[in-house]
This record gives C-alpha cells, structure tokens and sequence, in this order.
C-alpha cells in the first residue's frame, strides 16, 4: 500500500540520515516503491541481505554474454534478450551492415553504440555515430546503419511509446546535459535510381517495400520529431560530496513503462560517513538491467548491491585515503567512480529472449557468495 503522506517511523538503532553514518557492524538496505521516487524504509541489517547460500527459481539474477553472439553480426534485427509489452532490449552486431533500410512501426528504437563506428543514414539525413553514442530513431522512420568498423549496439525499444528527457525538477532543464548539445542531422537528399528494399516492421511481422528511387531523398525538414544524437561523454552527472544519490539521478531517457540511466565518469562522495557503493536495495516495483561489456539482469523480488570483492575494495581504498590524508583533512585527490554503463528500469516483468539462453553466464547469482566468507 501507498504510504505518501505518513510519518516517517524510526525503531531501534538506526542512523539519522540515509546513506550516512551507519550503525557499527551493519548494512544498510532499501525497501522502496516506485523505483526510488516513492516511500521508502532503510533497514539495517547485521548481514548483507545477498549473502545467501543458494538461489533457485526464475526471479534469479542472470548475467548474458553478449560476446557469445556467434553467428548475429548483420542480423536484419536485435537479437532479443529480454523484453515485455513495453520494451524490448537486445544486442545488435554489424560487421559490415545489410543494404536495406528498416523502418521499426512498433516503437521509437534507442541505440547505445558500445564499439564500432560509420553513419546512420536516415530520410532526414545522415548522423555520423561512434562508441559512446546513443541514437534515437523514431517510430516509423526510414535508417540504415552504414558501417564503417564493426559496430556492437545495445537495442532498446519503446513499443508504442517514444523517448522524452526526464523533468529535471530543481536542477533546472539544462542538468545533466544541456539539450542544445543534442544533435539532429542536416537534411541530405541523395538522388541515386536503381532498386531499393525498405523492410518495415509492424506487430513484429515483416513487409516489404522496394523503390526504384533512394529512399533518403529528401531536400529539407522542419519539425519536432527528428532522429538525434547524444554522446555520453557530453553527459555532466549530478554528484553529492556527502550523500550516495540514488540511480534516479543519472536517468537520461524516460519512456512509457521503463527509464533509461546512464552512470559516467564521476567523483566519489568525500565525507568518512557516506556510502560511496551502490545501497543494498529491493525495488519491487521495477526489473533492472544493466549494460556494461556484458548484460546483467535483476528481477524484482531479490536484493542487489555492490558484491562482497566490491566492498572489500572500497573499504580498503577508504583505509588507504584516510592514513594518507593531509592535516586538512583532505587526501591527495577524489576517488573516482570510472565507468561507463547504461541501465534500463522496466515497469513490467521482462521475460528473457528465445535467444539468451544460449549466452547465460553461469551461476552468476553466486558471485555474491563465493567471497563472502573472506570478505565480512
């Protein structure tokens, strides 16, 4: 049931602030609604709630090694990993594109270009594309990846739906990124006769359109729906010095049922007392996926957090920061976070592809025991 507007209860030792200053010998964890925007209790624990022994069951994390993809480079479409009524979310492979244009009619498509580089050549004109790009096509638009070193992209579909920014409330429109940083292609009207295939999918299934004429042939365009660009590197992530801010707050791309995220490069909190790990945290009410050079999955219903190899580093790096810390207080420079991934939150439970079964990483639910026992 929804608690907005009830007080906040506190019952046995606790700390007073959210990710800041834990009870000695605890974790801390998250029960929360509504991703991380609803009612929310913390719950401190004398164990890590992802210290178990065994997991069986079809709400266990998965990990798919997209690098097993033997035999999908120039698939016509992504290979499926997983997905609902909502959104899609596969791997696509080109190593040196197919001659025909698509035209997805099912949903807007967001592509992460995770290696590779070349052109998306779409009907409004041409978007030059390389690693660290995400592109968005929309519904119903005429593309064509064309390669020009084998390209690797994360797949996202908004069936029925198209991508927004989200509000960025009190941070103001231009946070996280400035939207005059996103780019949209110049018209380029290529004039070529000879035969021409245009594969569009509507309800999954395929029609074919050819033309005698290059469909990219248009000379100019004006509107508010256009193919863009956006490269993370362009992305200036919100951070706190005192306080472990939520995934929330990296999130780049909303759409009906499921939010998009993407973590960059940033500095670690600086104060002893704050978490600088991701919390432990169940949020029942979305599926988590994330991309990174392989794809992990985390149903609702388990807990997930940073794995006991991770947290022993950090404690270690804490450690080390604080013997080497100057009479200030201050050490010689700000821990970084140096990574790259993309995360997709899903409203509806997503349910794995025909095809990711063949690339499941076994027993990746263990890797948050097998070094539990050395490292608490």
């Amino acid at each position: 049931m929804g608690m907005e507007g009830m007080p906040q209860w506190v019952r046995g030792t606790t700390s007073r602030q959210a990710h800041v200053g834990l009870p000695p010998g605890t974790v801390e964890e998250e029960h929360g609604r509504s991703g991380f925007y609803g009612p929310a209790s913390h719950l401190y624990r004398l164990h890590p709630p992802t210290a178990w022994t065994s997991v069986e069951g079809p709400a266990a994390h998965r990990a798919y090694d997209t690098n097993r993809l033997e035999g999908a480079d120039d698939d016509l479409w992504p290979t499926l990993l997983l997905g609902n009524e909502q959104v899609s979310i596969g791997i696509q492979r080109y190593t040196r594109g197919r001659p025909e244009f698509l035209r997805d009619a099912d949903g807007d498509s967001l592509y992460f270009v995770h290696r590779g580089h070349g052109t998306l050549r779409t009907e409004y004109g041409p978007l030059r594309y390389r690693e660290g790009d995400y592109l968005i096509v929309p519904r119903g638009t005429t593309y064509r990846f064309e390669v020009e070193a084998p390209s690797v992209l994360l797949a996202v579909e908004a069936a029925g739906s198209r991508f927004m920014l989200p509000d960025r409330g009190l941070l103001g429109r231009h946070a996280l990124f400035d939207p005059a940083v996103l780019e949209v292609p110049e018209a380029e009207a290529v004039e070529e006769a000879g035969e021409f295939t245009v594969v569009v999918k509507r309800a999954g299934h395929r029609t074919t359109v050819t033309y005698p004429f290059h469909p990219c042939d248009v000379v100019g365009w004006k509107g508010d729906v256009a193919p863009l660009r956006l490269n993370v590197e362009d992305i200036r992530p919100v951070t706190s010095p005192r306080f472990h801010l939520p995934p929330s707050a990296h999130t780049t791309w909303v759409a009906d049922g499921f939010v998009v995220c993407t973590f960059a490069p940033r500095p670690l909190e600086e104060d002893p007392d704050a978490l600088r790990l991701p919390f432990f945290h169940r949020n029942v009410d979305y599926d988590e996926v994330i991309f990174y050079h392989r794809l992990t999955f985390h149903p609702v219903g388990l807990h997930h957090g940073p794995q006991p190899g991770a947290r022993q580093r950090d404690a270690e790096a804490a450690a080390t920061a604080a013997a080497g810390a100057g009479a200030n207080g201050q050490g010689e420079g700000r821990r970084m976070a140096n990574e790259y991934a993309v995360m997709v939150d899903a409203r509806l439970p997503l349910t794995p592809g025909p095809g990711a079964a063949r690339l499941e990483v076994d027993d990746y639910v263990r890797s948050w025991v097998e070094a539990a026992s050395t490292s608490d």
